[in-house]
């Protein structure tokens, strides 16, 4: 039983066992004395950290019966054995934990009960003590078996801790015999520095006294390089538990005793004196890190966004009332929620600038005059959009006295803000620019907005020459003219402000039956209908709640469905419809995509209603100079560019923000309003398929509940009357959202955190978890995101076509059944039947009927896997069929790790191998003099062969099958077929074609090639690992070290488990011996790979299943035995090849776990000055309440819960070391656009020309080496100290000591690096996986 319980329960018996004294006297005389100050009335009290707890009244009970006597006794006796309870719990706990003082007080003597608490004292209230060793029972007679059990735990207890203290006497001995052999290598090093390398070794570490959770066991060298701080406080708690065992006070301590302590002493004094030093050490830093502009403590992103989803709501309602011109809703709104106190307190000053925006607009200078006195009473200060509305009006109002401008300029500087931030810092929309100057000038006629208010920009070292040295670059033109730019920019802005895009699907060219065209016919006849309908339902619902009695600060959805137009919300609703999947959707996931489509739709309509669009329109047309091939080079960058662009034409609106984005939780409302009208209204006629049916209406969609896990979710399932309409219709239209297309124009550049990308389109620069929002509050106040924008527009800015002769054999092969070996999935008319049965049927036995459920579950998940894959290939195919003679563009944004990725979601460069293939350059380079060797490598290492063959050997091989390479160009369906045995196919194809088409041009070196030629890491993840420790051995597997082949490592792990499987073959092992011949590198590699990547046993053992079952001659019976043999046998190869990256990654690791315990979330910058979060919380519970259902939102990254600590710790390394990829990625797509070469990648596969296929490799290799040159773990070292340790207040850090102690010890011992010489040779991304 734990403490607080035993003590609760203590509380609750001695509050009931009070009793009138002419009932209890006769009793109290075998009571001891604790017992009768207990049975006298007493009150409780505890006291903790010296705060009082309220006294409490507590009325008498008096006992009906003579048992009641002997029921008092036995409580009173219980009282007894629990206070002793307590105090021997007490000394389990560890001396830095505090107790409260359990306290008895007695009652007055009259026996009249206890005396309430605002009576007047009583003159015998004196305190008794709780005896140490336990307390007696009123006799020997009675005593129970509490008391026998108690005194039995007395005895072991006893026993436990005179073990204890000699085991503490020898691990501190052994402990100053190894300080003093290392005492002078230590001395000469910092202090927190690591003087020995971190082991996977056990070590055999201090035990630390039992606590009421059991021993803490110490299991690896991580935890054993901080248990030193457990050492003093474990001898300590032995001294004094010992000390309370003594018989005898005046006992003087033994002469062992003494040493012991001494030593215990000086252990301490050094472990302070460290502690104190490297305290010293990081608060001497502690300018340096602020000016760095990441000086904020880790609390203060959960403080800022304690408010946050309540403060969104608000003005995203505010904002939508205004923008619908419902001005008297807004107004009563803001009231109302001011008059009431507990809701004022939800309110900030953006809110009520809101309707400041408002009153400005109409020039009504006395509204805006209130709501600065609402300010005031709110507690508020007024920030600069405040006085920006207040300057409009006054600049609207042609009757406003300068006197009045003046003393609105003078409390601006009164509250610290200036006129010229005011210009640089605010949001303007349409003309309020012009007026708030207009207002200015008639005080300050001359006055000129100063808009760069920056000190100097302040780049990484990494990037410091790439931004100052800029006489050697060449920044690469398009291949296009002004005029061809600006018309694509008008293309494309058309269709973001359509929001959507109806294309052809590839499923046309088939020819239409009879059967087809009907059922066309009638789906049209449908919707047309539908609309109707749910117009009219739109409208109805609309009206209920604009009539609706509520009170005035409740929300609800009218002007959420008053932004757009009706049709609008309809089309919407309808085209959902037609992409319902037939086996239904979760109502979260559909409702929150139609609640974001209704939000895209509005956001479009804002930045035209803000007139944003005529000052795009205006800036892009001068942008493209800097584009289009024909105009003068530029030496600066597009990013720079933009900026100086807006600069110059500061006049109107500003691009950049000024959106309120809207909570997850309303966009889900939104939704699940619209599900529910179609769910509601939409039906169709029972007999449509089927004459023979009756006629009646019913739904064509159904809400039910279906079981994810053990989750029970709502579901929207289409009737099987609908599902059969659009299968047999085949429509040859797909309509999509405008963001799910390619850009026909090139992207807007990253210019902030929250413009870029698209034209109107909203987008995000960083991809998070729906509502996150600590993400965003990090990136808004780092300033020196340059590099990571820049890179981010260099992706973006690479122009694309569409390989057509290869997407029309594609195309053939889909509209032909597919190929599963081609991955090319076929039509749902070659998925399983699903045979139903009678569960009823007697003559099935019980066994039939499971095995038969069995089959039919298995046949769903199939055919449902198959619709999935099916869908998703007509997708990317009718994009790429709507794109085929155009070139387009990707934008780029990033995850939180920094992680690169192309923003439309169905066709882009990182899909499969099919949508790879159909992909080239739109600008064709020369092949030059290497450009077809690089060609024909590059096939070669597409096809999964010659992995351990140098380039020479590959390019040897090359030539030997020149023939099937110029066959499977020629006849690819009709030939040898040679190219459908690659590892990539589709990629293997069209390299095929390319080098064809090289040889028999009349000069090959002359050959303009557009084909992307690709250069891949030797499993990167394990490459940043070796160069973090200079691992010889890790440099020396994935190519960090010269070698006279090129090493594999999944090979190698490959070789190691088939020796370890043929060894237990031989012992008769029948799993090992069925594996034989089925053990390859492609089996292996997908774990290898992500084994540094944190994949656990459970993960991998998944992907070697699925590679199984890839192996159509694998017995599938033994796909399960297999999975976990292997994996087993992987990670067992891999603990012996790289024991110097596990090091690296457990110091990461436990540093992770440290600092989640403390309460934080695990935060760090990368090198290029990018600030990262894990957004890794404890789950907790939103219920939205709709009329559909209930939705349980399972929030997991809500700041203000404290971290998860699991997830924290296992996502530490893998997301460092993501970053530190992404960071290599995105300095040599810099050096690259500087050197005028075309890059692209896919995370750690580079793309570029086969003529400069060179140069981007030295580019990689020697940003990699200037990466992994800076001393990144003694930085991050240096920032989690600061972060986590300097910033602590010194409240804190004595709450907590022992826990500040560990975490500051460990963050700042660093793991000792090896030898590996990181010039000798960067990594070879030449050598293909």
């Amino acid at each position: 039983m734990s403490l607080l319980r035993v003590r609760a329960f203590a509380k609750c018996v001695a509050r009931r066992s009070l009793w009138e004294g002419g009932s209890v006297r006769g009793a109290l005389a075998h009571c001891c004395p604790l017992c009768v100050s207990t049975r006298s009335g007493a009150v409780r009290r505890i006291s903790e950290s010296a705060v009082q707890l309220q006294r409490r009244n507590v009325s008498s009970v008096i006992p009906k019966t003579g048992d009641a006597k002997k029921h008092v006794v036995e409580q009173s006796q219980l009282v007894c054995v629990l206070e002793a309870r307590i105090q021997q719990l007490r000394t389990d706990a560890v001396l830095d934990v505090r107790h409260a003082e359990v306290q008895f007080v007695k009652t007055p003597s009259s026996g009249r009960g206890v005396s309430s608490g605002r009576g007047p004292k009583s003159s015998s209230q004196e305190k008794t003590d709780i005896p140490k060793s336990g307390a007696k029972g009123p006799s020997k007679s009675q005593q129970s078996r509490w008391m026998e059990k108690l005194s039995q735990e007395r005895k072991n207890k006893l026993k436990k801790q005179q073990h204890h203290q000699q085991e503490i006497r020898r691990t501190v001995k052994e402990k100053a015999e190894a300080e003093s052999k290392d005492s002078k290598r230590s001395s000469q090093m910092l202090p927190g520095t690591a003087h020995k390398t971190i082991s996977t070794t056990p070590k055999k570490t201090i035990p630390l006294l039992k606590t009421n959770r059991g021993f803490m066991k110490l299991s690896d060298k991580i935890r054993a390089a901080v248990s030193s701080t457990a050492v003093s406080t474990a001898a300590t708690t032995a001294k004094v538990s010992k000390g309370k065992q003594k018989e005898s006070k005046n006992q003087q301590p033994s002469e062992e005793m003494q040493k012991q302590a001494a030593i215990v002493a000086e252990a301490r004094a050094k472990e302070q004196a460290e502690v104190a030093e490297l305290e010293r050490r990081l608060n001497q830093q502690v300018t340096q890190w602020t000016s760095s502009g990441i000086s904020e403590g880790p609390e203060e992103v959960s403080k800022g966004t304690a408010c946050g989803d309540i403060q969104l709501s608000i003005c995203s309602y505010m904002e939508a009332c205004v923008f619908s011109g419902d001005i008297d809703r807004a107004q009563s709104f803001l009231l109302s929620q001011h008059r009431v106190m507990s809701r004022r307190k939800q309110l900030n000053t953006g809110v009520y600038n809101i309707m400041m925006r408002v009153w400005a607009k109409k020039g009504t200078l006395n509204q805006i005059g209130r709501l600065f006195i609402l300010l005031e009473e709110a507690g508020l200060k007024p920030n600069l959009g405040s006085y920006s509305a207040a300057l409009e009006c006054m600049g609207r109002n042609p009757s406003c006295s300068p006197r009045v401008i003046t003393r609105c300029l003078d409390h601006m500087k009164q509250d610290g803000l200036s006129v010229d931030h005011l210009f640089s810092q605010c949001v303007f929309r349409q003309d309020e620019r012009d007026m708030v100057l207009k207002a200015i000038r008639a005080i300050q006629p001359d006055y000129q907005p100063c808009l760069n208010l920056t000190s100097g920009e302040r780049y990484s070292s990494l990037v410091q020459d790439f931004y100052t040295q800029r006489a050697d670059h060449s920044y690469p033109k398009l291949d296009f003219t002004q005029d061809e730019l600006r018309e694509r920019f008008k293309r494309q802005l058309s269709v973001e402000q359509a929001c959507t895009v109806t294309i052809d699907s590839v499923e046309a060219a088939k020819p239409v039956t009879k059967n087809m065209a009907k059922m066309r016919k009638l789906l049209t006849e449908k919707r047309i209908q539908w609309q109707k309908i749910l117009l009219q339902a739109l409208c109805e619902h609309k009206m209920t709640l604009a009539n609706t009695n509520t009170k005035d600060y409740r929300v609800n959805l009218y002007p959420y469905l008053c932004l757009l137009e009706d049709r609008e919300y309809v089309d919407i609703m309808i085209q959902s419809v037609a992409h319902m999947p037939p086996s239904g959707e979760s109502l979260k996931i559909l409702a929150g995509n139609l609640g974001n489509r209704v939000f895209t739709r509005y956001s479009v309509r804002q930045k035209y209603q803000n007139q944003m669009v005529e000052k795009l329109d205006k800036i892009y047309s001068i942008y493209t100079d800097l584009l289009a091939k024909e105009t003068k080079e530029y030496d600066v960058l597009p990013r720079e560019q933009w900026c100086n662009l807006e600069m110059e034409h500061s006049s109107g609106p500003r691009l950049q923000g000024g959106e309120t984005s809207w909570p997850y939780i309303v966009t889900l409302e939104l939704g699940t309003c619209m599900v529910d009208m179609m769910v509601k209204n939409l039906k169709i006629n029972s007999d449509a398929l089927n004459s023979a049916h009756d006629r009646k209406l019913i739904p064509i969609l159904y809400h039910m509940y279906t079981f994810r896990s053990t989750r029970q979710i709502g579901f929207i399932k289409p009737h099987p009357i609908l599902t059969q309409m659009q299968q047999e219709a085949m429509e040859t239209e797909l309509i999509f959202d405008s963001y799910v297309m390619p850009m026909l124009c090139p992207p807007v550049p990253w210019t902030s955190v929250k413009f870029g990308a698209y034209l109107l389109t909203p987008t995000k620069l960083m991809r998070t978890l729906v509502g996150a929002i600590q993400h965003e509050v990090l990136l808004e106040k780092c300033q020196s995101l340059h590099a990571v924008l820049d890179s981010l527009n260099q992706l973006g800015n690479c122009a694309w076509r569409i390989n057509k002769p290869l997407l029309d054999i594609i195309i053939s092969i889909f509209n032909d059944r597919g190929n599963d070996k081609l991955d090319i999935p076929p039509p749902l008319s070659e998925a399983p039947k699903i045979d139903h049965f009678n569960p009823q049927d007697p003559t099935y036995t019980a066994s039939d009927k499971a095995q038969m459920k069995r089959e039919m579950i298995s046949a769903k998940k199939k055919c449902s896997e198959m619709h999935s894959l099916r869908m998703d290939a007509l997708y990317k195919l009718s994009i790429a069929n709507h794109m085929r003679d155009e070139i387009f563009w990707f934008p780029h944004n990033m995850d939180f790790r920094g992680r690169t990725y192309p923003c439309p979601p169905y066709f882009n460069h990182l899909g499969s191998d099919m949508t790879r293939a159909i992909l080239v350059f739109a600008e064709g380079k020369p092949l030059g003099p290497k450009g077809l060797d690089w060609l024909k490598i590059h096939l070669v290492n597409l096809t999964g062969l010659k992995k351990r063959s140098s380039l020479q050997e590959r390019l040897e091989y090359a030539n030997t099958i020149m023939e099937d390479i110029l066959d499977s160009a020629d006849n690819p369906l009709n030939g040898k077929k040679w190219w459908m045995n690659a590892d990539e196919p589709w990629q293997a194809l069209a390299c095929c074609m390319e080098i064809a088409n090289a040889v028999r041009s009349p000069e090959s070196t002359q050959f303009i090639s557009k084909f992307p030629v690709h250069q891949d890491g030797s499993c990167n993840g394990l490459q940043h690992y070796a160069a973090l420790g200079r691992d010889v051995i890790g440099a020396t597997s994935v190519n960090l070290m010269p070698c006279d082949l090129p090493q594999d490592v999944y090979s190698g792990v490959a070789q190691q488990v088939e020796e370890f499987r043929a060894r237990d073959a031989e012992t008769g092992l029948k799993i090992a011996q069925v594996l034989e011949g089925f053990i390859s590198r492609k089996v292996v590699k997908q774990t290898v790979m992500t084994v540094v990547y944190g994949v656990t046993r459970y993960g991998g053992r998944l992907q070697i299943e699925k590679r199984l079952k890839e192996i159509d001659e694998f017995p599938k019976d033994s796909v399960w035995d297999a999975s976990h043999y292997l994996v087993r046998l992987v990670f067992s190869s891999l603990k012996e090849m790289f024991t110097g990256t596990r090091e690296i990654q457990d110091w990461l690791t436990e540093s992770a776990r440290l600092i989640s315990k403390s309460g934080y979330s695990v935060e760090w910058v990368t090198p290029l000055g990018l600030p990262i979060i894990q957004p890794y919380h404890r789950t907790r519970i939103q219920v939205l309440k709709s009329t559909m259902q209930q939705i349980n939102l399972q929030i997991n990254h809500d700041s203000k819960e404290r971290p998860d600590t699991v997830k924290q710790k296992n996502a530490f390394p893998p997301n460092f070391i993501h970053s530190l990829d992404s960071t290599h990625m995105m300095l040599t797509a810099l050096h690259c656009y500087s050197a005028g070469l075309t890059f692209v990648s896919v995370h750690d596969c580079f793309w570029t020309h086969a003529l400069t296929v060179d140069s981007m490799n030295k580019v990689c290799r020697e940003q990699f080496v200037a990466l992994h040159s800076q001393p990144i773990l003694q930085e991050l070292s240096n920032f989690l100290l600061h972060k986590y340790c300097v910033q602590l207040s010194t409240e804190a850090k004595n709450i907590k000591y022992q826990e500040y102690r560990r975490l500051m010890l460990m963050l700042a011992k660093v793991p000792q690096t090896g030898d590996f010489n990181l010039q000798q040779r960067s990594p070879a991304l030449g050598e293909y996986e």
